[in-house]
């Protein structure tokens, strides 16, 4: 089990701020994949991952990314900061 968290307009669009999914993905990019099949509010969040950031276990790191040994998964839209 993978709790997968979702922020800003990713959560909008989804509706949900987190859940805990069972997935069989190797990497990231698998469970977008696998999450996008679910539901077209899924494939709306996820229809452009260029303009998605992701953290594993509160790590930045990309759709590559294998989820061997990952607790959490977050999705976020690139942050700006000043």
């Amino acid at each position: 089990m993978i709790d997968v968290l979702y922020f800003a307009w990713v959560r909008e669009r989804i509706g949900l701020p987190r859940e805990r999914i069972e997935t069989r993905a190797a990497t990231v990019a698998d469970l977008v994949a696998e999450l996008k099949a679910r539901e077209e509010r899924y494939a709306a969040a996820f229809a452009d991952t260029r303009a998605l950031r992701v953290a594993l276990d509160q790590e930045l790191s990309d759709f590559s990314a294998p989820l061997a040994g990952v607790r959490e998964v977050a999705f976020f839209p690139p942050m700006t900061g000043g």
